[in-house]
């Protein structure tokens, strides 16, 4: 095992005989694994292969059909609540408000989970773009925009999906810092990407 994917004693998030069924079919069957404190895991595989469906099962967005997710020993199914205020979940939408202004779509969230638009803007290089309505950003920007959430008030477990989709190669690097910091302040990092992420020594689960 690696720093990400951990024996029992040093788990903070544990999926334990996971499946999850989709229109009859078997997604995910079976899933186990186990992960540290300031880990990274890459979700990868083929298109179909389960990546999505296991981060919005992580995120409780859908319910496993077996199985238990565990944080700190404790089902994250018997408080909901509790569960969604310690995640950071980034889908494939980029939920930008079209009529705010990019600091205005980061306020928001901001009311939502405290922290500061000024440096979140900062870790995605958005100042030049603050004033600018959500929708005449570019996709990338939007992509951004998105990103820049992560920003705001900590959250230890980031599920991301797809984060660098419509990003450019700059872009992509302004991730490294924001995702090393996270992980030095002992939270865990869960993406399904197709592409390498700025992030060091992860760990790879194939689906």
């Amino acid at each position: 095992m690696g720093a990400g994917l951990t024996e029992v004693g040093g788990a903070v998030l544990e999926v334990r005989d996971l499946a999850c069924l989709r229109v009859e079919r078997a997604v995910i069957a079976g899933l186990s694994f186990r992960v540290a404190a300031g880990s990274a895991v890459l979700l990868t595989g083929a298109n179909g292969a389960g990546k999505s469906t296991l981060l919005r099962l992580l995120a409780g967005l859908l319910r496993p059909a077996e199985g238990a997710i565990l944080w700190r020993g404790e089902d994250v199914a018997a408080d909901p609540g509790a569960h969604a205020a310690r995640l950071r979940y980034l889908a494939h939408q980029d939920a930008v408000k079209p009529a705010l202004t990019v600091a205005e779509n980061l306020d928001f969230f901001a009311r939502l989970w405290g922290g500061d638009v000024a440096p979140a803007l900062a870790a995605l290089g958005l100042e030049a773009l603050a004033e600018l309505p959500g929708r005449v950003l570019s996709s990338g920007q939007k992509r951004r925009l998105a990103l820049a959430r992560l920003a705001l008030a900590p959250a230890p477990l980031w599920l991301l999906d797809e984060p660098t989709t419509g990003l450019d190669a700059a872009s992509v690097e302004r991730l490294r810092p924001l995702l090393a910091a996270h992980r030095a302040a002992g939270g865990i990092v869960l993406a399904a990407t197709h592409i390498p992420l700025p992030i060091e020594d992860a760990e790879e689960l194939r689906l």
